[in-house]
């Protein structure tokens, strides 16, 4: 892996830091995330299972220093960071949710142990970088917990967002031919083998676009990363770009990306039984996690 020249890496104080920082980010400690929350965890269905996992993971982020609280009726976890010193910060995002019986190891343990694992890193190694991470609940029932945090907290806290990454299903990844598939009336023809991730942005977000497509190219070239960009409002006309918890922060137009694994488009397992841990890919899970650090070590202040 290439290393962040120290200038580029403005929050941290050496290439060694940064260098140190990226290695923190442990395919064994990714796997034993999932493992602890894959277990069918949908708000109504399995709403014991839903407040355990909310537990664990406000435990998690208050275990590495975060202020983190419950907001809204629907139990979001949402962890800030009290030594930030900037007005703005960036959101990182997840849902913790599953469908009814699902154990959920791709959507979302992928995206949770990513989230988890990003939040320990920085909170070790950039500690002052303004950051919020939030853990989404009722993603899985039409993105109402995404919802009610953009529609009520946002506008009653003086939280000012200069980004958004939201992860969506970030572990599954195959080098079987024939393996991808794309939504129907999608503007760019993607490969089909399934073993990239994708980045995608609307009209406020495409400038996040080249940015996360140039720090993968430069510095984690062995993670194949396509990028996504929308314009005049295609999104409305292909509703499968709109299925995460990304779409409130555009409707109020705020840049916001979604990075996945495609979902359906190349797991078989998507809201099976069969999504569970053993399923995944480990070391796609843990490059794609980097390049989130990457991104969030990267911006400009």
């Amino acid at each position: 892996m290439k290393v962040i020249p120290s200038s580029e890496a403005k929050t941290l104080k050496t290439k060694a830091s940064l260098q140190n920082c990226l290695d923190s980010i442990s395919e064994f400690e990714l796997n034993e995330i999932v493992e602890t929350i894959s277990i069918p965890r949908h708000f109504k269905y399995n709403s014991s299972n839903n407040k355990q996992v909310a537990d664990w993971i406000f435990a998690q982020f208050s275990s590495f220093g975060y202020e983190t609280h419950f907001q809204g009726k629907f139990s979001n976890v949402v962890a800030l960071n009290p030594l930030a010193k900037s007005d703005f910060v960036i959101l990182i995002g997840a849902h913790y949710d599953s469908v009814p019986n699902c154990p959920g190891a791709d959507d979302n343990g992928s995206a949770v142990a990513g989230l988890i694992a990003c939040a320990k890193a920085i909170s070790k190694f950039a500690p002052h970088l303004p950051v919020c991470f939030v853990a989404f609940n009722c993603e899985e029932d039409g993105l109402v917990g995404s919802q009610d945090f953009v529609e009520n907290y946002l506008s009653q806290s003086n939280l000012k967002i200069k980004q958004v990454h939201i992860l969506e299903m970030i572990g599954y990844s195959t080098d079987k031919p024939n393996s991808q598939t794309s939504p129907a009336n999608l503007p760019i023809k993607i490969p089909s083998v399934g073993n990239f991730l994708g980045i995608m942005g609307n009209q406020s977000s495409k400038n996040l676009v080249d940015e996360v497509l140039n720090l993968g190219k430069s510095y984690l070239p062995e993670l194949t990363v396509l990028g996504l960009k929308l314009f005049l409002g295609i999104e409305k006309l292909v509703p499968d770009l709109g299925r995460s918890d990304h779409l409130p922060f555009w409707q109020k137009g705020i840049p916001a990306l979604m990075w996945t694994d495609t979902a359906d488009f190349r797991n078989p397992n998507y809201h099976r039984l069969t999504d569970t841990p053993e399923t995944l890919n480990y070391t796609f899970l843990k490059k794609v996690t980097q390049l989130l650090l990457l991104q969030a070590l990267n911006v400009e202040w």
